[in-house]
């Protein structure tokens, strides 16, 4: 067994779902001290974070990722238990296989490899959360704050948020899509249905609008970024009885934007709809993460190059996808880029990776730190 498959089976063994990190940043944090990492825990309420830092000058060269994984669901619809890291057919099963335990462990070989064969070297860090599947409030962003009041700078981030799209290299990620989350709650008067008059159903006040929105064009996108797109997510109302207009009507739907958007105009657009239709409503936002794209090509081109050294194919850029803690280190200043696994089953009942990809990933890592560290 190779040690990169090892250590993602250990990972996977451990049950950390968001927020809980279950001990998988004791075992990083071991292998990094070792190489003479030095190691910071940075705990925000129930989210643990792990700093490790090697190096004193030079630019700074930091892998990211998370430990934390989204619940398993039915256990029952598992073809193995997703905390028994499986073997079949030549896929590694388990919560975390693809998203992203087995690019963590992918990163640490490939740091040991690169520290055993190069003892000069730049400055490298690792940033481990066990808060991106959850709210994301108390991970990569507050130790994004620390960093800001210790003036301490992130150059160059690899985020192992599994990028591929249907074969290992295909696709990184230079950017991400902002992401902007609203409640809208629609006021109404409640009654019987058999006495509209005396009643407002927020229901039908709130279709014409909601039309309006689910239709706007935001706008066109641009080179990077596929155009602005609105979905509806949960709809709630009434009181479970067919003969009564309910009070109010609760709708969830977020946007994904690009930067051709911003947030707050955005909240403009939607308040002047509303307005238009006249609606009685109370609302609140909760932004996820604005929209970054990496620009310079260093990075880019260093990643590219690995990938194709390694795995003999040149990767297409991409913005795709749902957020990731991209979101708060590029605003810092950081040069991006994400790249990992297969995404063809993260988050999905028997997530999986092929284990062959396990050692190339890591290869892919190692080529990265050769190139810039």
């Amino acid at each position: 067994m190779s040690a990169t498959l090892e250590l993602a089976k250990q990972l996977i063994e451990l049950p950390s779902i968001s927020p809980e990190d279950a001990g998988c940043q004791e075992i990083i944090g071991s292998r990094l001290a070792s190489l003479g990492f030095r190691l910071e825990s940075l705990i925000f309420d129930d989210v643990t974070n792990l700093w490790a830092e090697i190096g004193d000058s030079g630019p700074l060269l930091v892998f990211a990722g998370h430990t934390d994984v989204v619940p398993p669901g039915p256990l029952e619809e598992w073809s193995f238990n997703p905390f028994t890291p499986s073997e079949q057919d030549g896929f590694l099963y388990g919560r975390g296989a693809a998203d992203m335990k087995s690019s963590l462990a992918a990163m640490i070989t490939a740091t040991e490899r690169f520290l055993a064969e190069q003892p000069s070297r730049g400055r490298l860090g690792f940033l481990i959360t066990s808060d991106e599947e959850s709210l994301a409030i108390n991970g990569t962003r507050r130790v994004l704050e620390v960093f800001k009041s210790r003036d301490l700078h992130i150059d160059y981030c690899v985020i192992g948020e599994p990028s591929s799209s249907e074969t290992l290299g295909d696709t990184i990620k230079t950017g991400r899509r902002g992401s902007l989350n609203c409640l809208l709650k629609i006021i109404g008067i409640k009654g019987h249905v058999a006495y509209p008059q005396l009643a407002s159903n927020p229901i039908h006040n709130a279709l014409p609008a909601m039309q309006a929105l689910t239709s706007m064009v935001w706008d066109e996108g641009n080179a990077s970024f596929p155009p602005t797109s609105l979905q509806i997510s949960n709809i709630h109302a009434g009181v479970g009885a067919n003969n009564v207009i309910p009070g109010s009507m609760e709708i969830d739907f977020n946007l994904r934007f690009s930067t051709e958007l911003d947030a707050e105009t955005i909240k403009e657009r939607v308040a002047e709809v509303l307005a238009e239709h006249r609606v009685d409503y109370k609302i609140h936002w909760q932004l996820s993460g604005e929209p970054f794209l990496t620009s310079e090509n260093l990075l880019i081109d260093v990643v590219g190059e690995s990938v194709q050294e390694v795995l003999g194919i040149m990767p297409q850029q991409s913005t795709s996808g749902g957020t990731s803690d991209g979101r708060f280190i590029s605003p810092a200043g950081a040069q991006v880029v994400e790249f990992g696994p297969c995404n063809t089953t993260i988050h999905k009942i028997n997530e999986r990776i092929r284990i062959a990809d396990i050692d190339k990933l890591s290869g892919v890592y190692e080529s990265i730190l050769k190139k810039l560290a």
